[in-house]
């Protein structure tokens, strides 16, 4: 049987997405539980892999990265070395934040921070096009951030509240 969070858990779940510096003390006074609890609580939450890393999220712009781009790729074979390849190949690119295997007419969906058009030009012409086992890439760049969330929606107040 695995371990599923109860009410607390998910609250101090709530509370790391929103500050992951908070102090097992603020978190625990904030929830009216012991400091101790609150450890044992996060060490298990940790160890269950609920929390997998604490981060800091950064300004993209004031680090020189302007451009997003969300390309599809489609691959011309489709054999398990050639997926394994890519995959190995694509973790190892600081420019893909994000890769996913997905269905429909492509094969990958990345999501790729560069400086300007220019570097992704670079990227996909000396990184992407240097795979000879790509059939074709679509672009699409992203020209207003309307939204971004790096927090997951456990819906407390429903939780709390018992709704």
């Amino acid at each position: 049987m695995s371990f599923l969070p109860d009410k607390t858990d998910l609250c101090i779940l709530d509370l790391l997405q929103d500050d992951a510096r908070l102090t097992n003390k603020e978190i625990a006074a904030g929830l009216g539980k012991s400091v101790t609890s609150v450890f044992e609580r996060i060490r298990k939450l940790e160890t269950e892999g609920y929390i997998q890393r604490y981060v800091a999220i950064l300004d993209k712009a004031k680090l020189g990265k302007h451009l997003m781009a969300y390309s599809t790729i489609t691959l011309k074979e489709h054999r398990h070395d050639v997926l394994v390849d890519f995959e190995m190949k694509i973790k190892a690119f600081p420019e893909v934040l994000e890769c996913y295997r997905v269905n429909g007419s492509s094969d990958y969906l990345l999501k790729i921070l560069v400086a300007d058009i220019q570097e992704f030009e670079l990227f996909s012409s000396n990184k992407l096009l240097k795979m000879d086992y790509i059939g074709k890439i679509q672009s699409l760049f992203a020209i207003a951030e309307v939204k971004h969330e790096t927090s997951l929606c456990l819906k407390i107040a429903q939780i709390v509240s018992g709704k």
